[in-house]
Formats: C-alpha cells, sequence, structure tokens
C-alpha cells in the first residue's frame, strides 16, 4: 500500500494516560517508537515536543468519552488532527493491548486508512457546551416538575387533572399558597387566571386534599429548585445570544422559518452543525451523521433491518421534537408527509420521517443562504399522478362502505 504520511502518530488515549505510537519511514522502511504520557498539561506539552522532534505532521486518535478534548484543545494548530470513530479502526482478533492500539491506529494512518469524523472549530464547540448544557438544564426542570405533580397526586390535589400546565402562572401561585400553609381550595381557586377562571368550580373540587407539613417542605423545595433551574437556563441562553457572531445570527433567522423551528431549537441545530455544510457533501451523508436515516443491513439479497443509525443524539432529538411540532403546522408541506406516512407506517415512523426531512431542508436553506419556501399541503397531490391519487381516494372510500361514482368536470 502507498505511503501517505511518511512520519505520523497514532495516540490510544485514557483517562490518565495516553499511549502514543510514532510511525517513521526512515530509508524505505518503517520504524516505530512508542511512549508512554500522562495526562496532565505539562506531560501532554512533553509530548507535543517529542512529536516535534520526531517531524510528526498527522496525529490520529479515538474519540473515547470525553478524554481526547484536552488533547485536541493543546495540540489544535501544531498538527493536524484526526479524531476516528473507533467502530472504523477495530483491530482483527489477537492480543490486545494499548501499545498495539496506539501501533494499529498509527499504521492505518500511514497509509491513509483512516476516515476522520468531524470536529467544528473553537468557537462552535464552545457554542455547542453551552446549548447542550441548556438542554440538561431543560431536562432537569422537566423531571422536578414531575415530582411536584407527584407530590401534589400524593396529597390527592388534581391539579393536573384541570390546568393544562401545573407549573403556569396560576399554578404556581396555588403551590406556592399551598407552601405557605393556605388549605381553602375557594381561595386557592379564585387564584386562577385568564382562561383557567372558567374552571373555577372544577379547580375547587381538584384542590379539596389532604396537605401535610411534610408535603408542604417537599413542594417548596421542588419549587426552590425549578427556580433556580430556570435561573441557570435563562443565564445560558444569555450567554447563547452575546457568543452568536453574525453568522451564526444569519443562519438562525432563515432557521427560524421552517415550520416546527423555533429560534431556540436553531440555535442547537447550528450549535451541532455549523454554519456552513462544506464538511458535509451532501444531505443524505448529513443525515447519516446525525443517524436520522434508514439504516442498510442487507445480507443474500434479503433487507434484515432499516433500523436508523447511530450519529448525533443531540441533534436527533432536537430534529424529533421539531418535527413534532411540524405535525401540528396546519396546511404545511410537513404536516401532509406526517399525515399520510403515519396513517400507512404509525406516528413513531412518521416522525423520524418528518425529522429527516427537516433536516434535509436545513441542509438546503444553510447550504443555499436562503429563507425556507412553503410548498403548501397539496404539494404532494400535484406531484402525484391524478388517476392513481383518484384510485387511493376511491379505495379509502370503499373501505367505509361508500359507493361512489366518478365523473370529469369541464374545466373552464
Amino acid at each position: 500500500m502507498d505511503i501517505l504520511h511518511p512520519s505520523c502518530c497514532g495516540l490510544d488515549v485514557h483517562k490518565e494516560i495516553v499511549v502514543a505510537c510514532v510511525r517513521r519511514i526512515i530509508g524505505g522502511k518503517a520504524h516505530e517508537q512508542v511512549r508512554t504520557f500522562r495526562t496532565e498539561t505539562n506531560a501532554l506539552l512533553d509530548m507535543a515536543d517529542w512529536l516535534t522532534d520526531e517531524q510528526v505532521t498527522i496525529v490520529a486518535m479515538e474519540s473515547t468519552g470525553v478524554y481526547w478534548k484536552p488533547i485536541w484543545n493543546l495540540f489544535e494548530g501544531v498538527f493536524e488532527l484526526m479524531l476516528v470513530n473507533p467502530e472504523h479502526i477495530k483491530k482483527v482478533p489477537g492480543r490486545k493491548t494499548d501499545v498495539k492500539d496506539a501501533q494499529w491506529i498509527a499504521d492505518l494512518l500511514q497509509h491513509g486508512l483512516l476516515k476522520p469524523s468531524f470536529v467544528p472549530d473553537k468557537p462552535l464547540r464552545q457554542l455547542r457546551d453551552l446549548t447542550r448544557q441548556r438542554v440538561q438544564l431543560v431536562r432537569q426542570k422537566v423531571q422536578v416538575g414531575n415530582r411536584i405533580h407527584k407530590t401534589l397526586e400524593d396529597c390527592n390535589i388534581k391539579l393536573g387533572s384541570v390546568a393544562s400546565d401545573v407549573l403556569g402562572a396560576s399554578g404556581r401561585d396555588m403551590i406556592r399558597a399551598i407552601v405557605n400553609g393556605e388549605s381553602d381550595p375557594v381561595k386557592l381557586a379564585e387564584m386562577a387566571r385568564q382562561r383557567l377562571r372558567k374552571k373555577i368550580p372544577q379547580l375547587q373540587e381538584a384542590l379539596c386534599g389532604e396537605v401535610e407539613s411534610h408535603h408542604r417542605f417537599l413542594l417548596g423545595m421542588l419549587m426552590d429548585q425549578v427556580t433556580f433551574l430556570e435561573g441557570q437556563i435563562d443565564k445560558l441562553s444569555g450567554r447563547i445570544e452575546e457568543v452568536l457572531t453574525p453568522p451564526f445570527q444569519e443562519v438562525i433567522e432563515r432557521l427560524d422559518t421552517i415550520p416546527g423551528v423555533d429560534r431556540r431549537a436553531a440555535q442547537n441545530i447550528v450549535a451541532e452543525v455549523g454554519a456552513d455544510m462544506k464538511p458535509f457533501a451532501s444531505a443524505a451523508q448529513l443525515a447519516s451523521w446525525v443517524g436520522i436515516c434508514p439504516g442498510n443491513h442487507e445480507s443474500a439479497g434479503k433487507r434484515r433491518s432499516g433500523r436508523t443509525t447511530k450519529g448525533n443524539k443531540w441533534l436527533r432529538v432536537i430534529l424529533v421534537q421539531c418535527a413534532w411540532a411540524a405535525s401540528r403546522a396546519k396546511g404545511t408541506y410537513l404536516q401532509a408527509i406526517y399525515r399520510r406516512l403515519a396513517a400507512r407506517g404509525g406516528k413513531k415512523r412518521a416522525l423520524v420521517a418528518v425529522a429527516h426531512r427537516i433536516l434535509e431542508i436545513v441542509y438546503n436553506v444553510v447550504k443555499k443562504g436562503q429563507s425556507y419556501r412553503e410548498l403548501g399541503a397539496d404539494y404532494l397531490d400535484k406531484q402525484e399522478d391524478k388517476e392513481r391519487l383518484t384510485q387511493r381516494l376511491l379505495k379509502r372510500l370503499q373501505k367505509l362502505g361508500l359507493k361512489v361514482t366518478v365523473e370529469p368536470v369541464a374545466v373552464a
């Protein structure tokens, strides 16, 4: 095989140590040197000096948890770096040691047999840290909200059966009053605001429970936790707005025009894929990287499975949430796709398919620098053959027990 890199290095990264194998071509023969370093900063800088002395130009490492990130941050700009999916460099069965892993990575790298993973530049990586932390805090807030609902049910307060949002403005006033010792359901129900005031009789029944000091203590602690998490989320959102440079802002504004994608979702999408699509050759490649497209497992001419592949779980969750919102956007192209697919394959498969379609739209919107153009709910019908569409609709009517006669209408 051809030698693409005369002097390269493969790293086997762990929490406390990193094994480095330098592979050089000298006199037509490959020579290897293996050293083990600690993962503290000074030790990594010593390793960088050693690699420089050995005239190493490119370094490859596995994507192992978060342990590769400090090395990447220190070596970025000094060496050409390559992050590799561990699934792509599995060694043949045999004796396995850290040294052999590093040697194997260096050997594959020298012959150009490694495929690099997408690693964004530092500003985008920092934005990604902020958006992912916000997602985690939102999840924690939802968990705390569920515990509040559970505590209310424990004392037979059925607020969640009447109010659609227990942590809405009215619900919070009632819960705070309960924490402060109020137990009169009439007074609690009078705290309802706006449309919820129409349900005051139902609220009076729902707020009649057996609240003890134990429940008040738990509810007070949980409400304080919700307030704290909301403050942290707001602080993160403010920081995200600060670090968003004009190129990011422009892309976010265009993504915000897609049905189901709001500003926060657009921020999360940009944090994962960036403000340009140069790393991805096509929308299909991006979908494969995210893991939102059907898998391909075929053997002996038979397709075994079509499950979606593993990929960027953060972006996949965001896209499915956007798909759920888009399925509720009336009169839109995405809602028409959802309804058509849900009738055939179920709601969950339809959501994944709509999420895939949203990602394709995101790719084209970002790459072409244009806002989303709505095609309309009837776009699919217009694309379909008129005769086939007629037969399909007739079959649906026949299943309902109706006999229909079709006559063409003269078009003026």
